[in-house]
C-alpha cells in the first residue's frame, strides 16, 4: 500500500475503503451485508470494505447538507 488516502471511494464501482493500518489482506469477515472488514494475515483489521456505499449514505447525506446550509 503507498501513498493511499486513508478513505477512498470508488465511484463507478460504488465502494468506500477505510484504510485502517498498513497491511497485506490475508482474508476477510462479513459484519454486515456488504460490509466486510478486511483482516492481515495476525488477524488483525486493516480496513473496512462498504460495498454499495450510496445506499447506506443517501439517507444521511441530505440532513447533513442541509444542517451545513444553515450554520
Amino acid at each position: 500500500m503507498s501513498n493511499k488516502s486513508l478513505i477512498n471511494y470508488d465511484y463507478e464501482s460504488d465502494v468506500l475503503y477505510i484504510v485502517v493500518q498498513k497491511g497485506m489482506e490475508e482474508g476477510f469477515v462479513e459484519v454486515a451485508p456488504g460490509i466486510n472488514v478486511e483482516l492481515d494475515d495476525r488477524g488483525q483489521v486493516i480496513g473496512i470494505e462498504i460495498l454499495n456505499t450510496s445506499k447506506y449514505l443517501k439517507p444521511i447525506a441530505k440532513p447533513l447538507y442541509k444542517n451545513i446550509q444553515m450554520t
